[in-house]
């Protein structure tokens, strides 16, 4: 019976999400009917009320906030404004120069944001203006900077990564370890679309060097020199172990300001944006997890979690079938769920699975995230997609800019093929 309302509630909450009920309150009402179903209202509130208090005050989650503020006050201080210039003083010589800049620069600025979107919402205004000037075709010039802010999310501090360590009861600073393999070689992979493409389709990338040098290399490293800082500052303290992830989101917040500060960049308005995106962003993902919370209590109670785990086990599934049913599950919600809702809906029944499985919980982490951002610049709701259109709508429609991201989803299909066959390019740095 009460597997049955398991059931039951799994097919009410994805109806609701089809039907673009907001993810918090499908959960909520998913886990609030199906307990008062399976034990009556009362008893219902008595074992729910606690659940929002349990996620909350986890200690860890206190690195979100810190790791947010720090690359909104990056952000709107401008001191990431500098890397794509720099990156163009190395990269600016390769046939598709400019666009490779702006993918090495992405990635620099994924490691003082943790947030695709705000990465690509930095990069277009910046980068796909000069590729367009300069002979790029406007659809893949902000394909390019669209799927480059994937990133965002991969290299660290990733805030994905940092909830999916949270709920996976794993360490956040292993799964960012994997996390910088994996963030770098769907850089080097979208570097080499970039190469392809100009050499195949010169109509599309030019295979000259596009414009004049900006600055020269001791102007550069002067440009990008807080970002270097804080990312020595930040990620020096968290991987040797003198810091925490909350104590390291702190120092990188608290960096970022002094130095917008002794920049004379971070004036009233500029630290207001950024504390007012900072509680915005942190309350989205917190309403989120109280709702994923009773959800998985929910599950477990239900025992529809160990019934899955057990039919998953009749099955006698192969390492690499499962893993071809868990891609193409996250390819399918990426299609119309954000990153967020995605990851906290399915974890509560994927994880008991990959245990029994005995896969690596940290590489599946990494793995999950790459998925979840393949969702962001795929239709119909690739939010990076609409980030790009309201940045740089003057130059491509919404159309053009999905059809200019496509073959970097090539790309990324690669790369997740390499990951699920030789899962030691994630644990390589985790010494897993």
């Amino acid at each position: 019976m009460s597997v049955d309302v398991g059931f039951y509630g799994l097919a009410i909450l994805m109806l609701l999400l089809a039907l673009r009920v907001p993810v918090a309150l499908s959960l909520v009402v998913v886990a609030l009917g199906g307990m008062t179903v399976m034990f009556g209202w009362n008893t219902a509130i008595g074992m729910l009320s606690s659940a929002p208090y349990e996620f909350i005050a986890k200690w860890t989650l206190s690195a979100v906030p810190m790791f947010l503020l720090m690359g909104f006050v990056c952000y709107h201080t401008g001191l990431t404004n500098g890397l794509f210039s720099a990156a163009k003083v190395v990269f600016r010589w390769l046939p598709g120069g400019v666009a490779i800049s702006s993918i090495v620069a992405s990635s620099g600025f994924a490691a003082v944001s943790g947030s695709s979107v705000a990465c690509s919402a930095a990069m277009g205004r910046i980068a796909i203006p000069e590729m367009v000037n300069g002979g790029y075709k406007p659809s893949f010039a902000c394909g390019t900077i669209a799927a480059g802010g994937t990133i965002g999310a991969l290299i660290p501090p990733s805030i994905l990564m940092i909830v999916y360590g949270v709920f996976a009861q794993v360490s956040i600073t292993q799964v960012f370890l994997g996390g910088i393999t994996i963030g770098l070689l769907t850089a080097v992979s979208y570097s080499i679309v970039i190469l392809m493409v100009s050499w195949l389709r010169p109509d599309i990338v030019p295979r000259e060097a596009v414009g004049a040098r900006d600055i020269t290399a001791q102007q550069a490293l002067l440009d990008i020199w807080p970002v270097l800082v804080l990312g020595v500052l930040v990620f020096g303290g968290l991987f040797s172990g003198f810091f925490t992830a909350t104590e390291a989101g702190a120092v990188g917040a608290a960096g970022a300001i002094l130095i917008g500060l002794v920049l004379g960049r971070l004036n009233g308005q500029a630290m207001k944006a950024a504390l007012l995106e900072t509680l915005s962003t942190t309350s989205a993902l917190l309403i989120i997890g109280v709702g994923a919370s009773m959800f998985t209590l929910f599950l477990s109670l239900s025992g529809l979690a160990g019934f899955i785990t057990g039919a998953v086990t009749g099955w006698e599934l192969s390492y690499l079938e499962l893993m071809l049913v868990v891609v193409l599950i996250y390819l399918f919600l990426g299609l119309f769920m954000e990153p967020f809702g995605a990851m906290l809906v399915t974890l509560p029944v994927l994880l008991p699975v990959f245990e029994l499985y005995e896969v690596s919980l940290i590489w599946f982490g990494v793995l999950l995230v790459k998925l979840l951002e393949i969702g962001m610049i795929t239709p119909p709701v690739g939010m990076n997609i609409f980030v790009i259109k309201g940045v740089a709508g003057q130059y491509a429609s919404l159309m053009d800019i999905f059809r200019g991201v496509s073959t970097f989803l090539v790309a990324d299909i690669v790369v997740v093929a390499l990951v699920v066959f030789y899962p030691q390019i994630v644990l390589v740095l985790t010494g897993g």
